[in-house]
Protein backbone atom coordinates (compact mmCIF):
# COMPACT_ATOMS: atom_id res chain seq x y z
CA UNK A 1 0.00 0.00 0.00
CA UNK A 2 1.14 3.22 -0.90
CA UNK A 3 1.43 5.73 2.17
CA UNK A 4 1.33 9.70 0.76
CA UNK A 5 2.59 12.54 2.74
CA UNK A 6 1.54 15.14 0.92
CA UNK A 7 -1.42 16.38 -0.63
CA UNK A 8 -1.70 18.26 -3.88
CA UNK A 9 -5.24 19.60 -2.29
CA UNK A 10 -3.05 21.95 0.28
CA UNK A 11 -2.77 18.78 3.36
CA UNK A 12 -6.36 17.87 4.14
CA UNK A 13 -5.94 14.61 4.44
CA UNK A 14 -2.45 14.80 6.20
CA UNK A 15 -2.74 14.29 9.72
CA UNK A 16 -1.53 17.41 11.49
CA UNK A 17 0.66 16.64 14.59
CA UNK A 18 0.67 19.14 17.87
CA UNK A 19 2.56 17.93 20.74
CA UNK A 20 2.96 19.63 24.19
CA UNK A 21 4.94 18.20 26.98
CA UNK A 22 3.77 18.18 30.56
CA UNK A 23 6.78 16.81 32.56
CA UNK A 24 7.05 13.46 31.14
CA UNK A 25 3.78 13.06 29.73
CA UNK A 26 3.56 14.15 26.06
CA UNK A 27 -0.11 15.17 24.84
CA UNK A 28 -0.46 14.59 21.44
CA UNK A 29 -3.27 16.18 19.61
CA UNK A 30 -4.08 14.87 16.22
CA UNK A 31 -6.14 16.49 13.08
CA UNK A 32 -6.86 15.84 9.67
CA UNK A 33 -8.53 18.43 7.96
CA UNK A 34 -6.79 21.57 10.28
CA UNK A 35 -5.80 23.62 7.20
CA UNK A 36 -8.62 22.55 4.59
CA UNK A 37 -11.48 20.90 6.50
CA UNK A 38 -12.06 17.30 5.09
CA UNK A 39 -15.53 16.69 4.01
CA UNK A 40 -16.37 13.79 6.43
CA UNK A 41 -19.53 12.96 4.62
CA UNK A 42 -20.77 9.21 4.26
CA UNK A 43 -19.51 8.83 0.82
CA UNK A 44 -15.94 10.23 1.70
CA UNK A 45 -14.55 10.33 4.78
CA UNK A 46 -11.52 9.64 6.94
CA UNK A 47 -11.99 5.97 8.92
CA UNK A 48 -8.98 5.96 11.76
CA UNK A 49 -6.09 7.94 12.75
CA UNK A 50 -3.33 5.53 14.51
CA UNK A 51 -0.33 7.43 16.53
CA UNK A 52 2.99 5.33 17.16
CA UNK A 53 6.31 6.59 18.93
CA UNK A 54 9.69 5.63 16.85
CA UNK A 55 12.55 5.79 18.74
CA UNK A 56 16.37 4.15 18.12
CA UNK A 57 14.17 2.13 14.65
CA UNK A 58 11.93 0.82 16.98
CA UNK A 59 7.87 2.01 16.16
CA UNK A 60 5.44 1.81 19.81
CA UNK A 61 2.06 1.87 19.49
CA UNK A 62 0.40 4.95 21.42
CA UNK A 63 -3.22 4.85 20.02
CA UNK A 64 -6.02 4.51 17.69
CA UNK A 65 -9.10 6.12 17.09
CA UNK A 66 -12.17 5.18 14.35
CA UNK A 67 -14.67 7.40 13.05
CA UNK A 68 -17.76 5.65 12.86
CA UNK A 69 -20.36 8.61 12.43
CA UNK A 70 -20.44 9.64 8.53
CA UNK A 71 -24.21 10.17 7.44
CA UNK A 72 -27.28 12.29 7.51
CA UNK A 73 -27.26 13.48 10.80
CA UNK A 74 -23.95 14.48 10.74
CA UNK A 75 -20.09 13.45 10.71
CA UNK A 76 -17.36 12.04 13.50
CA UNK A 77 -15.05 15.17 13.08
CA UNK A 78 -11.33 13.54 12.39
CA UNK A 79 -9.36 14.61 15.33
CA UNK A 80 -7.62 12.91 18.58
CA UNK A 81 -5.93 13.51 21.60
CA UNK A 82 -3.63 10.86 23.30
CA UNK A 83 -1.28 11.06 26.33
CA UNK A 84 1.91 9.42 26.57
CA UNK A 85 4.72 8.68 29.13
CA UNK A 86 8.26 8.98 27.93
CA UNK A 87 11.23 10.84 28.95
CA UNK A 88 13.06 9.25 25.47
CA UNK A 89 13.97 11.43 22.74
CA UNK A 90 12.14 10.32 18.88
CA UNK A 91 9.21 11.10 16.93
CA UNK A 92 5.55 11.06 16.95
CA UNK A 93 3.99 9.43 13.57
CA UNK A 94 1.07 9.78 12.88
CA UNK A 95 -1.69 7.66 10.01
CA UNK A 96 -5.12 8.57 9.03
CA UNK A 97 -6.91 6.48 6.50
CA UNK A 98 -9.74 8.30 3.80
CA UNK A 99 -11.84 5.66 2.59
CA UNK A 100 -11.54 7.20 -1.15
CA UNK A 101 -7.96 8.49 -0.98
CA UNK A 102 -6.18 5.73 1.10
CA UNK A 103 -3.12 6.40 4.16
CA UNK A 104 -1.42 9.22 4.55
CA UNK A 105 1.25 10.01 7.21
CA UNK A 106 2.91 12.97 9.37
CA UNK A 107 5.93 12.36 11.58
CA UNK A 108 7.06 15.05 13.60
CA UNK A 109 10.58 15.24 16.48
CA UNK A 110 10.17 15.36 19.92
Amino acid sequence: MNIKTSDWKKEKHVPVIEVKREGDDLIITVEVGKEIRHPNTFQHHIKWIEVFFVVDGEVFPIGRAEFEGHGEKGFAEPYAVFRFKTEEKGRILALSFCNIHGLWKNEVEI
